[in-house]
Order: C-alpha cells, then sequence, then structure tokens
C-alpha cells in the first residue's frame, strides 16, 4: 500500500440529501437502525464516531456521555453540526482515519458504519481505530460485503469477472471497496480486536421489492433475518461487534495528538489546538476543530 493512502473527499457534497433524504434509503437506514439497537451496548463515557458525515446515525448512540464525530469533509460536519445543534455532548472534528488527533485510550467505544468500504488501506485503518481506544474498548464496524448474494448470482453467469469467494477487495467504483468477511475478520485480528457477534444487514435491499412491499413490511421481515448471523453472511451489508484487546480499562482523559508530528503536548485555545511540538495551530472554526493535513 502507497505510505499515505488516498481519502474519499465528500466536501461539498449532496450526500445526505441525494442519497439518504431523496434516494429512497429509507429500508436500508432502519435496518441499520435494527442493527444498532441489538448490537450497541447501554452506554459508556466517550464515543468515536469514524466517517460521521452528516450525523445519520449519531443521536442513536443516546447513552454515552460524549460523542466525537471525525470526518474528512467539514461541509458533511458543518451538515451534522446543523442537525444536532450547538451542544457539550458533540465534538466535531475534521480529520482522516488514518491520521487521527486523538492520544491513544481516549475512547471506550467507537463505530465505523459505511466508512471502511472508503479505505484504500482498511487494515491500517483499523490499526487506527484501535489506537484511540481503551483495553476493553467496544468497537461496531460495518463493511460492504463482496459475497453477497447479487455478486454471486451474477458471477456464476459470468456478468462480472470478479469472484466474491477470492478475499482480495474489489474496487468497484474509484475508492470504493466491497470486501470479503475473512479478511475483515483479519484484519481486525491483526488489529488487536476480539470478534464477538456479526450479522447480515440489508437482505431486501433489492430495488422492485422496495416499490413494492411497504416500509414496516419490509423491517418486519428483516428483524429475524438479522438473527440468522453468522451463519448467514451473503447480505451487502455486514454488522460486527468487537472487544479492543486486553483488560477491560476506564478511557484516559481526553487529549489531543498532532497528526503532523505525533506530540500530545497540544493546548487547547478558544481559535483552536497548538502544538507544543512542531508549533503548529488546528484551527476550530464555528465549533468544528479542522486537522486536515
Amino acid at each position: 500500500m502507497p505510505e499515505r493512502p488516498a481519502i474519499c473527499d465528500y466536501e461539498g457534497s449532496d450526500y445526505q440529501e441525494r442519497f439518504w433524504d431523496q434516494g429512497g434509503r429509507a429500508y436500508e437506514d432502519g435496518a441499520e437502525a435494527i442493527a444498532l439497537g441489538r448490537m450497541l451496548p447501554a452506554g459508556g463515557e466517550r464515543m468515536l464516531e469514524v466517517g460521521a458525515g452528516a450525523g445519520r446515525n449519531t443521536e442513536r448512540y443516546e447513552g454515552f456521555g460524549e460523542v466525537t464525530l471525525l470526518d474528512y469533509s467539514r461541509t458533511q460536519l458543518e451538515q451534522a453540526r446543523r442537525r444536532l445543534g450547538d451542544s457539550q455532548h458533540y465534538r466535531f472534528v475534521v480529520a482522516d482515519v488514518y491520521r487521527m488527533p486523538f492520544a491513544a485510550g481516549v475512547f471506550d467505544a467507537a463505530t465505523m458504519i459505511r466508512t471502511l468500504h472508503h479505505m484504500q488501506d482498511p487494515a491500517a485503518a483499523l490499526r487506527s481505530v484501535r489506537e484511540v481506544l481503551t483495553s476493553g474498548a467496544f468497537f461496531l464496524l460495518e463493511y460492504a460485503n463482496k459475497r453477497n448474494l447479487k455478486a454471486i448470482g451474477r458471477w456464476l453467469v459470468r456478468r462480472q469477472s470478479w469472484s466474491p469467494f477470492d478475499r482480495n477487495p474489489v474496487e468497484f467504483a474509484r475508492l470504493n471497496y466491497d470486501f470479503h468477511p475473512a479478511a475483515v475478520r483479519t484484519w481486525l485480528g491483526e488489529a488487536r480486536f476480539h470478534v464477538k457477534q456479526e450479522i447480515p444487514v440489508s437482505h431486501l435491499r433489492i430495488a422492485w421489492l422496495k416499490r413494492l412491499l411497504p416500509q414496516s413490511a419490509l423491517l418486519a421481515l428483516e428483524r429475524p433475518l438479522q438473527r440468522l448471523g453468522r451463519a448467514w453472511l451473503y447480505t451487502p451489508s455486514v454488522f460486527v461487534a468487537a472487544r479492543a484487546g486486553g483488560s477491560p480499562q476506564p478511557p484516559l482523559p481526553f487529549a489531543w495528538r498532532c497528526p503532523s508530528c505525533g506530540a500530545e503536548a497540544m493546548t487547547e485555545a478558544a481559535d483552536g489546538v497548538h502544538c507544543g511540538s512542531c508549533r503548529r495551530t488546528w484551527p476550530k472554526r464555528d465549533g468544528i476543530y479542522e486537522f486536515r493535513l
């Protein structure tokens, strides 16, 4: 992999409005809400939401004392801030997952939903998440599954060249990847995570079926299908619940780390965060911290 992986940038994108609000994805959003309700712990001290975007899922983490939303796009976080309001409960941070501006062990939970599929180096991204989590922390990961029924069918009738059973990622569009479940498990293990639960999600992500049945009926069918668990990971989306390795520990007091030089000699002021090592100032504008290199 390149030393600095490419980043998928949603700056200035109308993704939230186009894809979610007007894109006919109410079923997918509801299916993910079911999975979150089933897998999330009751609460915790400090949650990190990696790839938070416009904050579509953020309010679903209501049991956590503080939620930090991280995204590479400032405009996405501006939408999230308008959605969530100006509250001390939330921290908005512009940065990339490979160089997060947080000291080690400061979070006791993290989620990464609809984000890993943009990672050119998914193993490195997962290692980076693990570094900022305390031992025993909860981690909820969602990824795009290449071994789904549609892909298997297309491969069998030779309408696609890549095999859904091959463990290598497939890049179906620029910086958009599908992953094999076994590969994701390997990367999680290498990052010192212990997988506790895997569930298939979005079983009924079929355009004609979504037109035929009301959302309530689709979700009524989705709920029991998710209980099939690891035995049926053939859906386009898979959710994984894992724990950071080591004896459970409370998170350390929150502290910044400079993504430029790696120092933790950071001082926060009204205008931003100042690094005492490389002397760089990372600005804070309208309630959003900017650590984008």
